[in-house]
Order: structure tokens, then C-alpha cells, then sequence
């Protein structure tokens, strides 16, 4: 089969075309082709050496697509031959609560082989089957941001029709957070340097746009807009040197959720005064379970939600898709179909 690895993970560069023997279904495994997969910012840091540790160059890349069962192993009763499949990329977290053993012990795209082959050998017990409503490039980009984003507002934060929803960014976990809050009824704020990107975050719903070059105190500007209110809940995908911003911006009794490691310049929580006189929770997550990915499978489903797609790239053209995921000017999922 045809495949891209990481190489030496010294950038864009090291992505590298392959053949590699068709994977063997084992017992418990499935074999899946894919048809569409999606790139996410961890892809991307992986290549560059910043992610995941130490890797080995044949490492096949990218954590989430959807595919179509080829074969199955012994003991296979979950899926079979012929059913459209996806997979979360911590693959073994089926249920229950966050165990890192159990969660960082089998990541999809980084300590085990990712999708972007023609065929890819994946936990059966850690499918599941894609409704026949949803078109592939609705799911293919769900296992990463959009799990993470529903973990975060509905699991952790309980979001409620009335609630102020700050994103920060437009990037995948930011307007996954912007279509499952305004399903739930929420009012969505979000922040971008580019007007073209908050117009067509607008478009999708958005309540409240920030330019955040214009208005670098972005908490002042939230306040004013939300007559000093504040958010309620805060996707917190900036990093360190956000964090004092979405404190200043949080809602007395507000929620931030961390997700992502950027690292910052400067102290994490720089006001521990509003910190503490506001109440605020802050906690982090790390993606989501099967559980949790089969109901916002479920939601989606029930309410037509779409993703946003900025390009397609074909398989052969992986290296340009990563480079122009790279480039950072797209709004909306890049992918490459096979």
C-alpha cells in the first residue's frame, strides 16, 4: 500500500512518501481504508519535532479521518466489511473517566500508525459506524476538535441556552465550540486578527467578533459588548499568555476549559486576585471518550450539522496540504481523499 511517514520530523520536509506492506487484520483489529482525512495542529507539530516525543521516521501521520472496514480480525463482532467507520484518536479511552495510562497509552498519529495510508489497522472495539445521512466530510474531521470542543461545553461545562461562549481563534476547536454552543442556545464570542475570518465566523453563527489587533484588550472589548458580563464558559485554545486575558474576560462563577500546550512568555494565571474573587474554574482536558464522540455523533446527526471546509487536497498532494494548512490564512478543515 501507498503511505506518507514522519522522517526526521525536522518540518514540512520530513513528510515522506512510502509503500509499506498491507496491514493483517489481528484479533480484536479492524482494517479500514480511509476516504477522507483531516489535518488538525498537532499534525503539524509532530512533523516539526515539538510534539509527542521521540517518534520513529516510519511513523504514519494524522490522527482522524473516516474509512471503510476492509477486513476484520478473530473475534471481531462490532463491525464489518463494508461499514463506514470512525475512530477517536486516543482509541482505547472507551468510556468513563480521564486515566492517562489509558488515554495517552494508545494515540492514534503519534505513538501508533494514523491514517494517512491506503489502509490502516485500528481497534474494532473503537469504531463507530457513520449514520447514512452523514457525508464523509462531516465526520472525517470530528475524532480531534469537534470531540474535544463537545467534552469541553457539554461534558465539562454543561452549556445552557442563555450562556456567553468565548473562543479564542479560529481554529478547528474554536468553531467546533461555536456550532455545538449555538446548538445548545448559547451566544458565541470569538476572536481572530483578520476581519475576513470573523465574517465568515459571523456567517456561521457568531455573535460577538473580536478583532483582536485592533482591540488587543480583548476582555475589555468582551465586557463592554456583554454590558460587563462576561463569559460564561471560555474554550481557552491561546496557550500561557492568553490565560490572563480569558480570566479578565470570564464571567463571575465563568469556566475556562484549557485545551492545547502552547507555551507562553509569561506567568499562566498573571491575576489571582480576579482569579479567586471571581470564583472561576479553570481546568483542562485532554480530547474525549467513545461515549462521548457516539452523542455529538448523535447530535450531529439529529441537527444537521455541518463542518466548514476550506480545501481538499488528493493523497498524492499530502505535503502541499500540510503546507497549506501550515500557512494558517484557511477557515475550516483542510483534508486530503484518497
Amino acid at each position: 500500500m501507498k503511505a506518507f511517514q514522519l522522517g526526521d520530523r525536522k518540518g514540512l520536509g520530513s513528510l515522506t512518501a512510502t509503500t509499506r506492506p498491507d496491514p493483517v487484520a489481528a484479533p480484536g483489529v479492524a482494517i479500514v481504508a480511509p476516504r477522507l482525512v483531516s489535518l488538525i495542529s498537532r499534525d503539524l507539530q509532530i512533523l516539526r519535532g515539538t510534539y509527542g516525543g521521540d517518534q520513529p521516521q516510519e511513523r504514519i501521520p494524522v490522527s482522524e479521518g473516516v474509512g471503510e472496514v476492509v477486513a476484520v480480525g478473530e473475534g471481531v463482532t462490532e463491525v464489518q466489511p463494508g461499514d463506514r467507520v470512525i475512530c477517536g484518536h486516543f482509541a482505547k479511552w472507551l468510556d468513563g473517566k480521564f486515566r492517562p495510562d489509558i488515554v495517552f497509552g494508545y494515540d492514534i498519529g503519534v505513538n501508533q500508525d494514523g491514517w494517512l495510508a491506503e489502509k490502516v489497522a485500528l481497534p474494532a472495539a473503537s469504531l463507530i459506524k457513520v449514520p447514512d445521512a452523514l457525508a464523509d466530510k462531516d465526520v472525517a474531521a470530528l475524532a480531534s476538535a469537534a470531540l474535544t470542543a463537545w467534552n469541553a461545553l457539554v461534558e465539562m461545562c454543561h452549556v445552557k441556552a442563555g450562556d456567553t461562549v468565548l473562543c479564542l481563534g479560529t481554529g478547528g476547536v474554536s468553531m467546533a465550540g461555536l456550532k455545538i454552543a449555538k446548538l445548545h442556545g448559547a451566544r458565541v464570542a470569538i476572536t481572530s486578527s483578520s476581519d475576513d475570518k470573523l465574517a465568515i465566523a459571523r456567517e456561521l453563527g457568531a455573535d460577538i467578533t473580536i478583532n483582536y489587533r485592533r482591540h488587543p484588550d480583548c476582555a475589555a472589548e468582551l465586557m463592554a459588548q456583554t454590558g460587563d458580563a462576561g463569559a460564561d464558559i471560555i474554550l481557552e485554545t491561546g496557550g500561557e499568555d492568553t490565560m490572563g486575558q480569558s480570566i479578565a474576560a470570564a464571567a463571575v462563577n465563568g469556566r475556562i476549559v484549557v485545551i492545547g500546550v502552547t507555551p507562553g512568555k509569561g506567568p499562566a494565571i498573571p491575576d489571582y486576585v480576579a482569579f479567586i474573587a471571581k470564583n472561576i474554574t479553570i481546568r483542562g482536558i485532554a480530547n474525549g471518550s467513545r461515549a462521548m464522540f457516539v452523542d455529538l455523533l448523535r447530535a450531529i446527526e439529529a441537527n444537521g450539522m455541518e463542518t466548514p471546509v476550506s480545501k481538499v487536497f488528493k493523497f498524492d498532494d499530502a505535503p502541499q496540504a500540510y503546507a497549506y494548512f501550515a500557512a494558517a490564512e484557511h477557515v475550516g478543515k483542510v483534508m486530503i481523499e484518497f
